[in-house]
């Protein structure tokens, strides 16, 4: 029989949960709206480091390879490891993406580095931010990470506005056939959210690393920031990682 001292235990329990939950969600809400001020700021002098208004906290990221809700490029004994905190949604990772992904390729190609992106839904009052993500690891599962890769190039080719108008689910299909996946493994999953769990799960994950803002880019476990436009920023991590 349940005592008077466990319901009320149970009472206070559920209460701390909706309360962390709550705050959570703030923290969240509160990133978005410096993020909106930063992008400003970036568009003005032309793609500045938006992260830096964001990541005040040191960042402490997991090796490459060891996310459940990571894509790696490039070799597993690579001397460089990058990793690439990043929104599907987010304007200043479709620049980063536009600056860097052709060299960053080349080196992985080269074996000179080792990329794990882990894209986040870090918009997380913006539907295509979870949905895209979502998206990206129905893709992941069901064709293989060179067609999960081939998809995240297109979702940043065809990156909406912020504010919307979003593509619906048919595009995302659309999208994840062009970029190699079948119909039929893909339409259900993305249709029906099945990997709203990866989703929260990745970005809860990024979230406890310190992670403040999209794009957030570590080399060597050390969050890289050099560079006043993102065409620097790319030419410097590419610099870096061929030292």
């Amino acid at each position: 029989m349940t005592t008077k001292k466990a319901k009320a235990q149970a009472r206070s329990d559920r209460a701390a949960a909706l309360l962390a939950e709550r705050k959570r969600k703030e923290k969240r809400r509160n990133l978005l709206s410096i993020g909106g001020v930063g992008l400003v700021m970036a568009l003005i002098v032309g793609g500045a480091v938006l992260f830096q208004v964001l990541n005040k906290d040191e960042v402490k990221a997991s090796d490459a390879g060891s996310s459940d809700y990571g894509l790696l490029v490039g070799p597993d004994d690579a001397p460089h490891e990058v990793i690439v905190y990043e929104d599907f949604l987010c304007p200043v990772c479709e620049a980063f993406e536009s600056a860097a992904d052709d060299r960053l390729s080349e080196l992985a190609a080269e074996g000179k580095v080792q990329i794990d992106y882990r894209p986040i839904s870090i918009f997380e009052d913006f539907s295509y931010s979870a949905d895209s993500l979502n998206a990206f690891f129905v893709v992941q599962d069901a064709a293989g990470d060179d067609v999960a890769k081939l998809f995240h190039d297109l979702l940043y080719d065809d990156q909406p506005a912020e504010q919307g108008p979003y593509p619906d689910n048919d595009w995302l299909v659309a999208k994840a056939v062009e970029a190699g996946a079948v119909e039929a493994d893909v339409r259900p999953g993305i249709e029906g959210d099945a990997k709203a769990d990866a989703v929260e799960a990745a970005s809860k994950e990024a979230e406890d690393a310190g992670v403040g803002g999209t794009p957030t880019i570590l080399l060597d476990g050390v969050e890289f920031r050099d560079g006043k436009t993102w065409d620097d920023i790319a030419a410097n991590l590419a610099a870096a990682i061929e030292k």
